[in-house]
């Protein structure tokens, strides 16, 4: 039985073992990503890069992304009295490339902040954890699960690069004015019931129905936005996700966080744009062999599913949790603030053959183009600093939002 059909077995005998034989789509989208044995993350399924990947991300342009962190890294070290350790907690690290690229700079530009770093990485997949392993032997790193580290004793900053986004997110739709939430069952599911051992075969096929919401946790999130779908032009048929791993995750982030900061690196919307009535088919989108769709029960564990983030809501609930909003900018402004603009404009002095030149100009100009990676959002959050420390603009955040 290869992975796919015996993720779709585990599935389906989730279901069949589950109260009135239904899961909501969070549970399917955790277990197609992140099934300890045949998720996506947790397989060799998962592919990045431009040759045979799934997707691609800033990381795999080059250095520059993880160069221009590490200057934010140095200016926060700096403001919080250049504290030893200096924790760096990367959550979600794909391939270690941006560690690697992060690490190597500090140790050959910031010497004295390299000998005070601690530098933590967070990562749920085995197969990603151990190429990180082997990309980074050269250097002092420690893998760590979130029980490993103590609440409120990291000093120094957490930071995610298109992690959030790849977190399960429950689907809902509205009928008759109502927020009914999206659940799957499987076709026969009366058979199902009576026979929890069988084996899936063609005859059993996942199928979405709306039910009741499985938590009042997805009605209190508009709330905690400020979206009313009783107003504003909201028809029935309006489809949508809610990521209430991703509030889970940031309560988490912040409970060990004792003094520092929160950069969130990821696409997404303020909540305003995210449930746009216009945007009746919500965000998700899966990617298989660098082409993207939206039908994520194809290809079962092995391909990617993710969800655009509502920065409102990391916002928010960062509040509640004792996180301050220090910005959210665009990732094309965060970089060219850091100095990404004085690259591109050094290239033209840069004694290299011409098709490398237009290649690295290529890279960098992606980086910012607003269309792709350069319209990611950039939120920063802090915990702990004092009112002097709170009051000074960190480099990333000095060049105005546009429209602001």
């Amino acid at each position: 039985m290869n992975s796919h059909s015996a993720l779709q077995k585990v599935i389906t005998h989730r279901i069949a073992n589950s109260p009135e034989a239904r899961i909501t789509f969070a549970e399917y989208m955790d277990m197609a990503l992140y099934h300890s044995e045949y998720g996506y993350y947790s397989s060799n399924a998962v592919k990045i890069g431009f040759k045979g990947g799934d997707f691609f991300t800033s990381v795999n342009l080059g250095a520059d992304l993880g160069d221009l962190l590490a200057e934010q890294f140095v200016q926060m070290w700096e403001i919080l009295g250049q504290p030893t350790p200096f924790y760096l907690v990367e959550m979600g690290a794909g391939q270690g490339l941006l560690a690697l690229h992060i690490l190597k700079y500090i140790q050959v530009k910031y010497p004295h902040l390299f000998t005070a770093l601690q530098y933590l990485i967070v990562e749920k997949s085995p197969g990603l954890k151990q190429e990180q392993q082997e990309r980074l032997r050269e250097f002092s790193v420690r893998w760590c699960s979130w029980e490993e580290i103590s609440p409120n004793s990291i000093t120094g900053c957490f930071f995610s690069n298109e992690l959030v986004d790849a977190l399960p997110v429950h689907q809902f739709i509205l009928e008759g004015g109502e927020l009914r939430e999206i659940y799957l069952t499987v076709q026969g599911d009366q058979e199902v019931q009576e026979a929890k051992n069988f084996s899936p075969s063609p005859n059993y096929e996942l199928t979405e129905v709306a039910a009741a919401p499985s938590t009042p946790r997805l009605t209190e999130y508009f709330d905690l936005v400020g979206i009313n779908l009783a107003q504003g032009g909201y028809e029935d048929g309006y489809r949508s996700e809610i990521n209430l791993a991703a509030l889970d995750w940031l309560s988490i982030v912040a409970d060990r966080l004792q003094r520092g900061y929160v950069i969130t690196i990821d696409y997404g919307y303020p909540a305003s744009r995210y449930y746009n009535p216009r945007r009746s088919q919500g965000t998700l989108q899966c990617y298989y062999q660098h082409r993207h769709h939206n039908n994520p029960y194809i290809n079962i564990g092995q391909q990617d599913i993710t969800a655009h983030v509502d920065f409102t809501a990391l916002e928010r609930w960062g509040d509640r949790c004792g996180l301050e909003k220090l910005g959210f900018t665009q990732q094309a402004l965060f970089l060219m603030a850091l100095g990404l603009g004085d690259r591109i404009a050094a290239l033209s002095y840069q004694q290299i053959p011409v098709s490398e030149l237009l290649h690295k100009r290529q890279a960098l100009h992606q980086l910012i183009d607003p269309t792709g990676l350069g319209g990611f959002g950039v939120l920063i959050q802090s915990k702990g600093l004092t009112k002097e420390e709170a009051s000074q603009t960190l480099t990333g955040l000095s060049v105005p939002e546009l429209g602001k």
